[in-house]
């Protein structure tokens, strides 16, 4: 698999629409992301962030055009658009609670892949996170929240993905966690993976992404850097604030 060059964009949507049922969610979505870039994806609940996700991966079916890495992954299956290099970390901590920790970080191989093949081993988890080490052995049901954000999180890089799509992952996490998920994002950001961070909590995505894109009722709103978010109140108040 070749490594796209720092800056490469390495996803891009054109004009996705998604559907539930009847119901019409996404109503022409546009944004790409680059390599090693984190671009947060903010909204109000109900905004159709997590369709987005979910439409990238096939999880829904998106109608419209999927970029990734050059292809056209739209109306792919979702292992197949994972084995190209896409993962994704759902909002609702997917683990796999009668297993240990260890045994969670090996179902995250892509088949045929040893430990220390791609870009994260086993013990980088465990460098990163000695609460994972500690409870290496552990099944995964005792972990705390937090401790299970971790593990999900781990367990998608131990497949090795170009890019990750990360749903809400400080939701109910204390201060101090939340720290160390922003300190995760960074250093997944400089080994050249692209993040897609859907995020409630403002400072968090405003202290570490790149770019910024809001949405609301299906589409875009707003694109721009951080600051730029900053300086329109107005954007903010239509948009995000409760």
């Amino acid at each position: 698999m070749t490594q796209m060059q720092h800056g490469e964009v390495m996803l891009e949507v054109r004009d996705m629409h998604a559907y539930y049922g009847k119901s019409h969610i996404l109503h022409g979505v546009n944004m790409e992301v680059r390599a090693g870039e984190i671009v947060a994806l903010l909204g109000r609940n109900g905004a159709g962030r997590s369709t987005t996700c979910k439409a990238i991966m096939g999880e829904v079916e998106p109608k419209g055009s999927v970029m990734f890495k050059g292809q056209q992954i739209a109306g792919k299956k979702a292992f197949e658009v994972s084995r190209l290099g896409v993962g994704y970390v759902p909002e609702n901590r997917d683990i796999f609670p009668g297993m240990t920790t260890r045994q969670n970080l090996v179902l995250g191989m892509k088949p045929g892949i040893k430990d220390g093949d791609g870009r994260w081993k086993m013990q980088d988890m465990f460098d990163m996170f000695e609460n994972l080490q500690r409870r290496a052995d552990t099944e995964a049901s005792v972990l705390s929240g937090g401790e299970q954000q971790m593990l999900t999180m781990c367990r998608t890089l131990m497949g090795d993905p170009d890019l990750i799509m990360v749903d809400e992952p400080t939701e109910g996490l204390s201060p101090q966690m939340v720290l160390k998920v922003a300190d995760l994002l960074r250093e997944i950001a400089r080994r050249g993976i692209a993040i897609m961070l859907v995020e409630q909590k403002l400072s968090i995505a405003m202290d570490i992404a790149d770019r910024v894109y809001v949405m609301g009722h299906g589409e875009m709103v707003y694109e721009g850097t951080p600051q730029g978010l900053k300086d329109r109140e107005d954007v903010r108040k239509e948009w995000l604030e409760v």
